[in-house]
């Protein structure tokens, strides 16, 4: 449950914050409230609910800081440390590797057939830890 949650669960709701950095996907803030109609929404009422320049630019800053990658990440497939040397774990340590192989191909054969990749669960680019 620790390797799930401090590699995959984070991948799944960290990496993809790189659609925030056009500011319409995802506002930091609104400044008008929601409408309660439908059909009532015009272009004018859009542009009065988005933040000013400021606080998407602050905004942006700060997802291009959380969705940059260090370099010197660690990725699930690039497991090569062997803390282990007794046959049964590395036994297990070879079949998980294994699966994510697995795993990993068929996201590319999936994602070649996408017009917009989806990458941030593929074990290659999953990270190891929450880095940041």
């Amino acid at each position: 449950m620790v390797m799930f949650t401090c590699s995959v669960q984070h991948a799944a709701v960290n990496s993809g914050q790189d659609f925030y950095g056009w500011m319409p996907n995802g506002p930091s803030t609104m400044q008008e409230p929601p409408p309660t109609k439908k059909g009532e929404m015009t272009k004018a009422r859009i542009m009065a609910a988005l933040p000013d320049t400021q606080i998407t630019i602050s905004s942006m800053e700060v997802v291009r800081l959380l969705s940059t990658r260090l370099s010197d990440a660690k990725f699930l497939l690039d497991f090569k440390e062997e803390y282990f040397t007794e046959d049964g774990p590395c036994t297990e340590i070879k079949t998980f590797k294994s699966q994510l192989q697995h795993l990993s191909n068929s996201i590319k054969e999936r994602n070649q057939k996408l017009d917009l990749p989806y990458t941030y669960l593929d074990p290659a680019c999953v990270e190891w830890s929450v880095d940041i």
